[in-house]
């Protein structure tokens, strides 16, 4: 059974007694900085990503102009 909006009303006014408004407020605001530092490093690591690809086919490429063959295609 899920609790009504009553039971959630006096659930969040006991919470409010127990801790304070300035103490819920200091907890929302580190809550909300933890959310954008991670979504800032979310961003940052897809950002990085493509261009450690570009590298890895940049040497793929290199290897092939030089002209070296590898075990499987000399044979």
């Amino acid at each position: 059974m899920a609790p009504s909006i009553w039971q959630i009303l006096i659930i969040l006014v006991i919470v409010l007694l127990l801790f304070g408004t300035k103490r819920l407020r200091n907890v929302g605001s580190d809550l909300g900085a933890a959310i954008k530092g991670f979504r800032k490093g979310m961003q940052e690591s897809g950002e990085d990503k493509p261009t450690e690809q570009l590298g890895q086919d940049v040497g793929t490429s290199d290897t092939a102009k030089s002209g070296d063959r590898t075990e499987s295609g000399s044979r």
